[in-house]
């Protein structure tokens, strides 16, 4: 990721920070749990950009919807465009992935607090740290 880029998820983490988000509604879970709840038909959305994507491959079954674009800055117009297709209901769990877990963590507090989503996680450590360090497999 870019300086720039860092930058700018600094700066998104400041300004949610600054209008009172809080970790209430959301919380973090393991690969185990992950797999359990995409058993029970729970939205897995990976929010990387298409290059990592391609690079890393995706957790099977997931939905791939974009947050940060490629320079780093929030879409927040495509994510929302894309999450309004997959979710009807703000009260049904979703998880969401990065590749370590700290872009999930800003989207994450962001849809619980700011969009009233009830039941947000993130996985643990991300794709790269959590998933596949642990042996898991991918689809590219």
């Amino acid at each position: 990721m870019t300086h720039k880029g860092l930058k700018m998820i600094k700066i998104f983490l400041l300004f949610t920070m600054t209008i009172g988000l809080a970790l209430a509604d959301f919380s973090a879970i393991d690969n185990i749990t992950l797999e359990k709840m995409q058993r029970k038909g729970t939205p897995i959305i990976d929010i990387r950009t298409p290059q990592e994507w391609k690079e890393t491959g995706i957790i099977k079954g997931s939905h791939k919807i974009m947050f940060f674009d490629e320079r780093g800055e929030p879409d927040v117009a495509n994510f929302m465009f894309n999450l309004g297709r997959l979710m009807k209901d703000k009260n049904m769990p979703v998880v969401l992935y990065c590749a370590h877990a700290n872009r999930s963590k800003n989207v994450g507090e962001w849809m619980s607090k700011n969009l009233g989503f009830k039941h947000v996680y993130e996985l643990k450590k991300g794709i790269e740290n959590g998933w596949i360090k642990a042996g898991k497999k991918v689809i590219k």
